[in-house]
């Protein structure tokens, strides 16, 4: 389903060939059935064609759910390291029972086929906006993982280039597409708690680390791993296969910093995203206060607090959240479950329990806004405000005092060395 301009699509040329058809002699004509759509098949005029960009370990799992959706087509990779290129190429074949999954590693390759309408960026987060700007300037749609952002200003950047280049941006917050967080948040939107006074999350950890410098290590040959495209924008540091085997939090060599937004960041951007959604999606608070008794409290404008608080707190499984209104509350976690204040609140409803965060329903209403040209769960304007309020939280954890920020000028109030962590330099030739 290609939506560049062609000289004749495929979809114009089926019709052509039906019009010609009844007005002159031809000889028959056999088209499959899978061609046409029959017998359940998606026609190809009808398919997303999907590229992926750095398909590593959450991009092998995001892969493993695009792949069953039948109005899509997966059709290429590009990564920086050869062998995951080949891997992914042998999933991709092996599923659809040919060899046309085509490899690259400069991923603007891949964004140079006009036939590619989407494309599933699952890179390290130090690549994540870069490449979705690129993406969208491209003219592709885009699948991102998360956190979308390193900084603030990567957020507001990222937010009006899909509203200038209309293209839908779904963030990997998949949470977003699961019921019992829908209801828990729900909820809280539409008053059913009461007036809402409090949102917690949790961020499995609130560390301002800083990443420093490993050993220096002979550097492969870039057609095995590239490592000048593997930094990026991030600035130049020696080769060191620990940086390049993943998130490595150890003192003096993590990803934070360097390639990634904090510590707050990694699992805030699912807890955090989730608190948003419950105040309607609105404008991220207004002041965050110096952590305190492994809480970390910012406020909204309208007095709601959001509460960052350390992992363990709720038996719900991972990343669980909890909503507070003056009249009820109600918590959600990975475990699928929901507890609530009382069970009128269900008000007869059955909410189904989908434990373990699956991604297939998010990847669903992706492909499907693609087609309708409508805004999907996690859209660049709702991962702005989640991810600018985790970047705000980050400051005031690195700064150590309480931090005010402005959404009107996206600025820190009087605040010169807050400021100054707004945003960072791109190691050239990348530009966002």
């Amino acid at each position: 389903m290609s939506k560049k301009t062609a000289l004749v699509s495929r979809r114009q040329f089926l019709q052509s060939a039906a019009s010609l058809a009844g007005t002159a002699i031809a000889a028959p004509m056999i088209v499959p059935g899978s061609a046409l759509g029959l017998d359940g098949a998606v026609a190809p005029s009808e398919r997303v064609i999907v590229g992926g960009i750095g398909i590593g370990r959450r991009g092998g799992y995001d892969l493993s759910c695009f792949l069953p959706q039948d109005d899509g087509q997966f059709v290429a990779v590009a990564d920086i390291k050869q062998k995951r290129r080949g891997e992914v190429k042998k999933i991709v074949d092996t599923h659809y029972g040919n060899e046309k999954c085509e490899t690259y590693r400069d991923f603007r390759e891949l964004l140079d086929r006009s036939d590619i309408d989407a494309v599933l960026i699952a890179t390290g987060p130090n690549w994540h906006a870069t490449a979705a700007m690129t993406a969208a300037k491209a003219g592709k749609d885009m699948y991102c993982e998360k956190p979308v952002t390193k900084n603030i200003e990567q957020s507001l950047i990222l937010r009006d280039t899909m509203r200038r280049t209309g293209r839908v941006f779904q963030a990997g917050t998949q949470r977003r597409n699961l019921p019992h967080f829908a209801f828990a948040c729900e909820l809280a939107r539409t008053g059913k708690l009461g007036k809402l006074t409090k949102v917690f999350a949790h961020p499995a950890g609130m560390q301002a680390l800083m990443s420093g410098w490993l050993p220096v290590e002979e550097v492969p040959d870039p057609d095995v791993v590239d490592w000048n495209m593997y930094l990026g924008p991030a600035a130049w540091r020696p080769f060191n296969q620990k940086l390049l085997d993943g998130f490595n939090f150890e003192k003096g060599g993590g990803f934070v910093g360097a390639f990634n937004g904090g510590g707050v960041l990694e699992w805030g951007s699912h807890c955090v995203d989730l608190c948003q959604w419950a105040v309607d999606d609105c404008a991220p608070p207004v002041e965050y206060n110096a952590p305190k008794d492994g809480h970390l409290v910012a406020r909204y404008e309208n007095g709601t607090e959001l509460i960052f608080r350390e992992t363990g707190w709720i038996p719900l499984g991972s990343c669980p959240v909890r909503f507070e209104g003056e009249t009820g509350w109600v918590e959600a976690g990975d475990s699928g479950k929901l507890v609530l204040s009382s069970p009128e609140l269900l008000a007869g409803r059955k909410v189904e329990e989908i434990g373990g965060y699956p991604a297939t329903f998010h990847v669903r209403d992706f492909l499907d806004c693609v087609k309708t040209r409508s805004q999907p769960k996690g859209n660049a304007d709702a991962a702005c405000n989640a991810h600018i309020a985790c970047h705000a939280a980050n400051v005031a954890l690195h700064l150590g005092r309480q931090v005010r920020y402005d959404n009107a000028t996206n600025e820190f109030i009087d605040d010169a060395e807050a400021n100054r962590m707004r945003s960072e330099a791109l190691r050239e030739p990348w530009r966002l």
